[in-house]
């Protein structure tokens, strides 16, 4: 009898944790709201006969509670329809919560590169753009990697006006 019941209180145990755990996993799947990357601004460095390098900034907001540990970016830079740049970012940053943070991302082109977003910069001075990537961060209730993609337009003198955020 003592094992028949021993048996029975191992069974409630063991579907007792195993209703704690996944209702944890869930709960955190609900409490975690993802980061919003945005593109920024556009920095030139520097402009050569052959090309030149800039830097991009994109901004990562965290609108949690707690702060969000980014252990990858990843980046796919449109201009026009041309591909600008893409690669990504392994450096740790922090954002804090409901705050956000700049991630700079250095990048060098050549003027062939990018043929018709340039001339359409050149002749209207602004040049559609949309970046696209995903971004792995550490949470208090495990690692997640979510996607993010952002199109807008860009001029020099007026920055980046967003259209659309995912």
């Amino acid at each position: 009898m003592r094992g028949a019941m021993r048996k029975v209180a191992l069974s409630v145990a063991a579907a007792m944790v195993a209703a704690t755990v996944s209702g944890c996993a869930a709960l955190g799947r609900r409490v975690f709201e993802e980061p919003r990357v945005s593109f920024r601004e556009m920095r030139v460095n520097g402009l050569g006969l052959t090309g030149g390098s800039l830097e991009v900034l994109l901004s990562v907001y965290n609108p949690n509670g707690y702060k969000l540990d980014a252990t990858r970016l990843t980046y796919n830079l449109m201009l026009d329809s041309v591909q600008f740049a893409n690669g990504a970012i392994d450096e740790k940053f922090t954002v804090q919560d409901k705050d956000s943070t700049v991630v700079r991302l250095p990048i060098d082109f050549s003027w062939t590169g990018i043929g018709q977003a340039g001339r359409q910069l050149l002749n209207s001075g602004g040049v559609n753009y949309r970046v696209r990537g995903d971004v792995t961060v550490g949470t208090p209730l495990g690692s997640y990697t979510r996607p993010y993609s952002q199109t807008g337009r860009y001029t020099p003198l007026r920055g980046a006006s967003q259209t659309t955020t995912r």
